[in-house]
């Protein structure tokens, strides 16, 4: 059993992050936040795949204004992504935002993030410090370190600015599109502050190539027990985002929310179409909350017996194939049958 990093703990909105709380799984919107219908719609979908926090650009003083529709009728707790201009900050806090982004490297004076910061204790208004690789404070851009001391070095540069204004509703993030980099510089922070740390590898790229950069930068530290909060960052839907997210955190152990599908490799003793049934299955269950393991083995060896713990399963035959739960054989079915059955077994008794 993984044993997390102790940390304080914070709330944005309803959620709770640090502590004793869940891993919350994180997304942000890819629209325009000036236009509120399409921007709701993105959040209500969000929400329905499982994201307990979502985070907005906020580019300009039009995106402010939004915010304050947004927020009536948004399922989440929103956190608005600053740079650049402290002002667009201090117009979120009054217009209702859960909670502040902001990268204090491009926010510029301290004098303004003071303002930032005063406002944000006053409403109670948690901060996430987020340091990026690639936008580091010249004068540490300029130091002859490793990238993952340079980043820590201006996190904590950042947070003792926060905390000498009476400020520690503090949540912290490294990120890098450096995998490794990335890893370091959250094992380094995790030893120096018990602030919650949001995990992230930025930049990750397109689907597959960021679930894997993804799976491996914070699945490493999820196992070494650092993190609180997390986004996968993808060139892709935020939905899917979130549905990585949880399939990073469930391979660990650490939430069971929805499907945990597994599902054999082919071999020479497959006699069923394996991949078309199992990505069928899948596809199927997607959206399906319960926490329930299905499997889908492509023959005897690998099926029952092998899959037993499975609360659900498939094993290939012939052309056919058996359906059983718990190890136990339920039916045996034809090829062409075998998925309606099976779903529909599952979603009868799961109701």
């Amino acid at each position: 059993m993984i044993q997390r990093r102790k940390s304080k703990q914070i709330q944005i909105g309803n959620i709770k992050i640090g502590g004793d709380a869940p891993i919350s799984v994180q997304s942000m919107t890819n629209t325009d936040t000036r236009d509120i219908k399409s921007t709701l719609k993105q959040i209500n979908n969000l929400f329905e795949n499982g994201c307990e926090i979502v985070r907005l650009a906020i580019l300009n003083a039009d995106a402010v204004e939004a915010v304050k529709e947004i927020k009536k009728k948004s399922p989440l707790p929103l956190v608005a992504d600053i740079h650049f201009d402290y002002r667009l900050a201090i117009r979120c806090i009054e217009n209702g935002i859960d909670a502040l982004r902001i990268n204090p490297g491009n926010i510029g004076k301290e004098e303004h993030i003071k303002k930032v910061i005063n406002l944000a204790r006053i409403n109670n208004i948690p901060v996430r410090i987020g340091i990026n690789g690639g936008s580091l404070e010249k004068n540490i851009e300029l130091s002859d370190i490793p990238l993952h001391e340079k980043m820590v070095m201006s996190a904590m540069r950042h947070i003792k600015i926060l905390e000498d204004n009476n400020f520690d509703k503090i949540k912290v993030s490294l990120k890098s599109s450096d995998v490794l980099t990335t890893i370091e510089a959250y094992r380094l922070i995790a030893k120096k502050i018990d602030y919650p740390l949001h995990l992230g590898v930025t930049e990750a790229g397109t689907y597959t190539g960021g679930i894997v950069k993804s799976s491996v930068g914070l699945g490493t530290l999820l196992a070494e027990g650092i993190g609180d909060t997390i986004r996968v960052s993808l060139t892709d839907s935020p939905a899917e985002e979130v549905k990585a997210g949880y399939m990073i955190l469930k391979s660990l152990g650490l939430r069971q929310r929805g499907i945990n599908f597994i599902s054999c490799p082919t071999c020479g003793r497959t006699q069923i179409d394996l991949i078309s049934l199992a990505k069928e299955v899948e596809k199927r269950l997607e959206n399906f909350s319960k926490p329930l393991t299905i499997a889908v083995m492509g023959c005897a060896v690998n099926g029952p017996g092998e899959a037993k713990h499975a609360d659900y399963g498939i094993a290939g035959g012939i052309k056919e194939g058996l359906i059983f739960k718990k190890g136990q054989i339920v039916k045996k079915l034809s090829e062409e049958k075998l998925v309606d059955e099976f779903i529909n077994l599952i979603q009868t008794e799961n109701v």
